[in-house]
């Protein structure tokens, strides 16, 4: 029977076929799978030297064939679906190994492929015997639940995360390695441990404080420590014991920012009350015959008239049609007219007056 409630912030030991037909459905935010590669290893991986590379050679990542591991990729994605939000959205990582065959399954059971998304490692571990390309990345697929459902893409703050530039889906970050790579009698605890950074790229740009994440195939539970350091609730299934003491450790040792919404809500302007030009001049913040000028700077201005719009070069348009005809070129409006701030006689955005009124609606 599934439970009433989610068990949030909490590790299920099990198989995840049998611990996720437990969780209700239409429940969790957001899943992110790190499901097995079925590498396929023949034998050991060796360094110039001789020495032996720490390869992936557990008993989980084994198949017997292809067809067993579609097998097991369709029913853990089948389950997964089950327990998403309509509105929610899944993202898996894979290698060339395995990733293709997800994606494949992924569409088959109705999943929306919204990014394939890359990570370029920034260190990779060379290919030792010198008989292929170095792997250097992973690739990374973003898929929603239903087609043209709506869902969470914090746009604005990929961007700033990036420098004020739109992130693209190509990631350079590194592998886990040093102080953030786990340990156990010197040797690294979980042989896929993904950075954190990876994750808090992934969990900052597809979900909101609060929100529930899923992860499947929790390993040494990166996935529930980034979700504790941003303040997202989130649930782990693990069926190796020692990974699950290894995961409760880690996650445990962890004392996050104490929440403040301003410092983790993301800014995300699409999402702000809509707020007319015209309410403007209803408000009083402006009035009909003042003037309008392009930028900080710029000679152009245009008159405001009672009913919202501007009278721009003899005609009467909006304000981003206005901004249009005097740059040609596309414009918001808000962000390109300037009016004179009656206390400095300096120009200010109008787009700072509609920013007053957005807040004064958050207050009511």
């Amino acid at each position: 029977m599934p439970r009433a409630t989610l068990p949030h912030n909490t590790i299920l030991h099990g198989d995840c076929l049998v611990e996720l037909a437990k969780l209700p459905a239409n429940s969790v935010d957001l899943v992110f799978a790190d499901p097995p590669y079925n590498l396929q290893l023949g034998g050991e991986l060796r360094r110039p030297n001789n020495t032996k590379v720490r390869g992936v050679q557990e008993a989980w990542d084994r198949f017997d064939d292809f067809a067993a591991y579609d097998d097991f990729t369709r029913a853990w994605l089948a389950a997964c679906r089950r327990v998403l939000k309509p509105n929610g959205t899944l993202w898996v990582i894979g290698s060339y190994h395995n990733i293709h065959r997800v994606g494949s399954i992924l569409q088959d059971l109705g999943y929306w492929l919204l990014n394939s998304i890359v990570w370029v490692k920034a260190n990779p571990t060379p290919n030792f015997r010198g008989t292929r390309f170095t792997n250097a990345h992973e690739t990374l697929l973003w898929a929603q639940k239903e087609q043209g459902a709506p869902y969470t893409f914090n746009y604005h703050a990929m961007k700033s995360l990036n420098e004020d530039k739109q992130m693209r889906s190509d990631w350079l970050l590194p592998i886990a390695s040093g102080g953030e790579r786990l340990r156990a009698d010197g040797e690294s605890a979980h042989p896929t441990q993904k950075p954190e950074s990876l994750l808090y790229r992934v969990l900052l740009s597809s979900t909101n404080p609060g929100d529930v994440v899923l992860d499947p195939f929790f390993g040494s539970g990166t996935t529930g420590a980034v979700a504790k350091r941003l303040h997202r609730n989130w649930i782990g299934i693990e069926q190796d014991a020692a990974y699950v003491r290894l995961a409760r450790r880690r996650i445990g040792q962890i004392e996050p920012v104490a929440y403040e919404q301003a410092l983790f809500e993301p800014h995300e302007p699409r999402r702000e009350p809509r707020i007319p030009f015209g309410n403007l001049l209803e408000a009083g913040l402006l009035e009909a015959g003042q003037r309008l000028y392009l930028g900080e700077k710029g000679r152009a201005s245009a008159r405001i008239l009672a009913d919202g719009s501007l009278s721009y070069n003899g005609r009467r348009a909006s304000i981003h049609q206005a901004a249009k005809d005097a740059l040609s070129a596309p414009a918001n409006g808000w962000q390109h007219w300037y009016y004179i701030d009656p206390d400095t006689g300096q120009r200010r955005p109008i787009d700072d007056l509609r920013q007053v009124l957005r807040q004064a609606t958050k207050v009511k």
